[in-house]
């Protein structure tokens, strides 16, 4: 009876592994085949080097789009991945019990909200904010950072808790015993050790910040332009699909679907690149 839970197990577990790969590997071709010809038919430098994205005219270049992603992103990191990584270090070795019981739910339920949520947060509250303080317009590619970087923080702070509370506590108690003081074992002994772990938050929040959408288009303006600056509003690689794929027919539909391939090309080398530095941070 035992040897049939464990096949039937066993079995049911790969068929859910096979189910995943199969999915994936069904986007990847959807991509491919119905992306890459309009990438071909456009010209593969022009298509990914032309400044304008004018498609009434024939003309699809995303530049501009790429520029915007990768501006967004990082700034959603350098906001992000510091207040996530101290909350976390925080809420593992220096918060009391009686924080701790309210942190963590409160993060759960951040982790919860919807994004068209998140979006009109940034309407209502980080616009007018940058309205105020530097007298422009507010949609801009700091809105998008600064509400983006808000919402990683769930991913980086769950996991890079998780990695932190999982380091044996001997490694603690081995570097009080050396006479290392509280802090000094946190941030040379604990945080080293959990820096793995720490590295697949990051990379998870990444991925949460460049596939969002909803609530980037709500505040970062959406003009497909190369930004001069970070208070200037652009528009992302996925807002480009998202606000035009409803109406685009023909080479436009093929251009977008082209879009989504250069994403995806561009997420799975961020990925590559991050497990690479994992791996170095390991060894």
């Amino acid at each position: 009876m035992n040897r049939f839970k464990e096949t039937s197990a066993r079995i049911l577990f790969m068929g859910a592994a096979c189910v995943c790969i199969l999915a994936v590997a069904l986007i990847c071709l959807f991509l491919l085949v119905n992306g890459v010809p309009a990438i071909a038919e456009i010209g593969v430098l022009e298509f990914l080097s032309g400044t304008t994205w004018r498609p009434a005219n024939g003309l699809y270049g995303i530049a501009p789009m790429i520029i915007g992603s990768l501006y967004v992103t990082a700034g959603a990191l350098i906001v992000g991945v510091p207040l996530g990584l101290l909350c976390a270090i925080y809420l593992a070795r220096f918060a009391s019990q009686r924080i701790l019981r309210f942190m963590r739910p409160a993060m759960e339920l951040l982790a919860g909200i919807p994004s068209v949520v998140y979006g009109f947060f940034g309407l209502m509250v980080i616009i007018p904010l940058i309205r105020g303080v530097f007298g422009v317009q507010g949609m801009s590619i700091l809105a998008a950072s600064l509400l983006l970087g808000i919402m990683i923080l769930p991913t980086i702070i769950t996991v890079s808790y998780t990695s932190i509370m999982a380091v044996p506590e001997s490694y603690y108690e081995g570097g009080l015993a050396l006479g290392a003081n509280h802090e000094r074992c946190v941030f040379k002994l604990l945080v080293p050790a959990a820096a793995s772990g720490i590295m697949a938050g990051i990379i998870l929040g990444l991925g949460r910040a460049v596939g969002e959408t909803m609530a980037v288009i709500m505040v970062i303006g959406n003009q497909p332009r190369i930004p001069a600056g970070i208070l200037e509003g652009a528009r992302t690689l996925t807002g480009n699909i998202v606000l035009e794929m409803g109406y685009a027919a023909d080479l436009h539909r093929g251009a977008l679907i082209g879009t989504a391939v250069v994403l995806f090309v561009f997420i799975l080398l961020i990925n590559i690149l991050f497990y690479i530095l994992s791996r170095k941070v390991r060894t």
